[in-house]
């Protein structure tokens, strides 16, 4: 197995080529039609906050490349953060509950999921970054905690990165998924689809950073909004 401070990071892999070609041009737009929110992050933004998280994690966890994180959350423009951020600190994402993982990122109604795991860190997903309220004791409010950290992250290797698949594993997977779905460097994916799995993960996450495209996210779909999102937000892909 090769050291961790020679192995590439998946988030290097993926954002690297986004930020030389495009930093500012939209990467993950966000709907929710429930509540009417619609969060847009560039792709230097979207580094920023990976590289906040990856921060947290190393210097306030002390988590080295390696460590295993528990990411029970949504599919979300934080939840994209997060996973990115887990990525650049070296960590391997688990998409379920796991008690040998080493820190558990979940929402509050999933908190009995991270029983067993030594550190915990809560997200409200709320969309001015409010705090959860009330959280048990030794439960990391994650929005109060990331905003000290800084905004650039220089890695240190990595492990394995989704459910014990290596980088390069998670890449190859992506890239034939992007194919198979006819995503090409600027397209605007919309998609609607869930992110529990790691096959979902990659088909609707993964796959669209590493073709180049952008995604537009929505969760709560309303069925009326789809026509005009697909013309306001020059929707060029769909999938879900």
């Amino acid at each position: 197995m090769r050291d961790f401070d020679q192995a590439i990071t998946l988030t290097e892999k993926v954002l690297d080529p986004i930020l030389a070609r495009d930093p500012a041009g939209p990467r993950v737009t966000y709907y929710d039609d429930a509540t009417g929110a619609r969060i847009e992050l560039s792709g230097l933004t979207l580094a920023n906050w990976a590289a906040k998280t990856a921060n947290l994690i190393r210097d306030e966890f002390g988590l080295s490349p390696g460590a295993r994180i528990a990411v029970l959350l949504p599919a979300h423009w934080q939840t994209a953060a997060v996973l990115l951020g887990c990525w650049w600190a070296g960590t391997e994402v688990v998409l379920r509950p796991d008690q040998d993982a080493e820190l558990a990122m979940v929402t509050p109604d999933r908190l009995d999921d991270a029983d067993g795991v030594a550190e915990v860190a809560a997200l409200s997903l709320d969309a001015l970054g409010a705090p959860v309220r009330d959280l048990p004791v030794g439960v990391t409010d994650f929005a109060t905690s990331v905003r000290v950290h800084g905004d650039q992250f220089l890695p240190g290797g990595a492990g394995a990165a989704l459910d014990g698949m290596p980088v390069a594993e998670v890449l190859a997977e992506a890239k034939k998924s992007a194919m198979r779905q006819g995503f090409s460097e600027g397209d605007r994916v919309l998609s609607s689809t869930s992110w529990d799995t790691p096959a979902e993960l990659i088909d609707g996450f993964v796959s669209v950073l590493s073709a180049g495209a952008s995604l537009v996210q929505v969760v709560n779909p309303d069925p009326a909004q789809r026509e005009r999102r697909i013309e306001s937000e020059k929707v060029t892909a769909q999938r879900g």
